[in-house]
């Protein structure tokens, strides 16, 4: 069990602890070891700036909010923050420091619990279709595999669609994972059209019944507009076998990529309206305040967190849990 803040709805400006339990599987490694590189970085700053400072004034509010962008938390979240913690102090609930850490947290809180949003695939869609979305090296692949292990541990039959063509490397990586999980991989040579290839994958998985497909694409940079273009074909075409696919549209991003990575996401929810989104390698980074500027601007479900390279280090994102990893209070 671990205790949060939230803002207490029936009296504006007041905070108030709440009992969470964590989410971990048997056999994961505390959330807390997993993001220590984001804690030091996020909360260690912040304790260290309250440390011997009593008062709440107008330079420990700047020196805050310097610490927010620091963390990569972006200009509109750490804005809306500092709004929050001001308004606060003008009301008289925040009378010193003591009382600051826990009202930022509940500020977090609030930025983020409303993205936390679990993917349980409908399997009344049969299949349920994840379009997986992403820039080179993001770890796209990786988590297709990672997601077709869960989906296979909750019962759901899978499929995998080899969408990027344009890399040998990644077919071959897509079909060693569909191997490790035992589920088929539709692919075609390398070159060939990737819509085509979807297309393809969509129309086997009706006829086999197949719950979930899950479908890669190629890597490309957000600002590749012929490459954005593509996406948007691909999601196009699988509208003509079934008008509600995509079912999900899942961008993967790197959170070590700081606030390049809320660019991404901007640019790739222009192209095909994102439906959730996985940040992935946050156990490595420093840059997990990144988090709360792409649930600030773009309101997105975060599905997912990556915080490791074995399967079960793809974790369903838990707003309480993950605050509490980053700036714990007790």
């Amino acid at each position: 069990m671990f205790r949060i803040f939230r803002k207490n709805k029936d009296q504006p400006g007041q905070v108030q602890g709440v009992q969470l339990r964590p989410v971990e599987r048997a056999g994961e490694a505390a959330l807390e070891q997993r993001l220590a590189t984001s804690r030091s970085r996020f909360g260690a700053s912040l304790r260290e700036l309250l440390s011997g400072r009593p008062q709440v004034d107008e330079a420990l509010l700047d020196d805050l909010e310097t610490t927010l962008l620091s963390a990569d938390v972006g200009v509109a979240a750490t804005t809306r923050i500092m709004d929050g913690l001001r308004a606060a102090l003008a009301r008289g609930t925040i009378t010193d420091s003591a009382a600051l850490l826990p009202a930022v947290q509940a500020e977090l809180y609030e930025i983020i619990e409303p993205c936390e949003q679990f993917l349980v695939p409908d399997t009344a869609k049969k299949p349920f279709v994840l379009l997986m979305v992403g820039v080179n090296g993001a770890g796209k692949t990786t988590t297709i595999g990672k997601l077709a292990s869960r989906f296979k541990q909750d019962g759901h039959s899978v499929m995998l669609a080899a969408g990027d063509t344009f890399r040998a490397a990644a077919v071959e990586q897509l079909k060693a994972w569909g191997a490790a999980n035992a589920v088929p991989v539709v692919a075609q040579d390398a070159g060939a059209d990737s819509a085509a290839v979807i297309f393809d994958a969509l129309q086997s998985a009706k006829a086999r019944g197949i719950d979930v497909l899950i479908a890669d694409t190629a890597g490309r940079l957000h600002t590749q507009s012929n490459l954005m273009e593509e996406l948007k074909k691909i999601h196009r075409v699988l509208g003509r076998i079934d008008p509600e696919a995509p079912h999900e549209v899942m961008l993967v991003v790197d959170a070590g990529n700081g606030q390049n990575a809320l660019n991404q996401a901007r640019q790739f929810n222009q192209a095909v309206p994102l439906t959730g989104i996985t940040l992935t390698k946050l156990d490595g980074t420093a840059r997990g305040g990144v988090l709360f500027a792409i649930a600030q601007e773009l309101g997105v479900p975060i599905r997912f967190i990556g915080v490791g390279e074995a399967a079960r280090d793809l974790r369903p994102f838990d707003a309480g849990a993950f605050i509490h990893a980053i700036l714990p209070l007790d």
